[in-house]
């Protein structure tokens, strides 16, 4: 990688985030000039799950978000084995917010 292409950024995280938010689905929607990622907690016994978090961006990031990812899950795999996904009780919920 050409390093004159590499920026460092330094990046701040506030004690209340750095908890983090738990989320055990995500639903993707989409239209031509945005995505949106709704992080929802799905608990036992709640009948209505909540979003627990929503990510909006634009297609470029969405798509680099999916090649970090890859990247990301390469390496974990690489030190820990493959992560299997469990058929049962998977639930995938792609919603598209109309035709782009």
């Amino acid at each position: 990688m050409d390093n004159q292409n590499t920026k460092q950024i330094n990046i701040e995280i506030s004690p209340e985030m750095a908890g983090g938010t738990y989320s055990n689905l995500a639903v993707i929607t989409h239209s031509q000039s945005e995505f949106v990622i709704d992080f929802v907690q799905m608990m036992p016994g709640v009948p209505k799950p909540k979003v627990a978090s929503r990510i909006v961006m634009t297609p470029e990031h969405a798509k680099r978000l999916l090649m970090a990812l890859r990247d990301n899950i390469a390496k974990y795999e690489s030190d820990n084995g493959e992560i299997k996904i469990r058929k049962q009780g998977l639930t995938i919920a792609p919603l598209g917010m109309g035709d782009a």
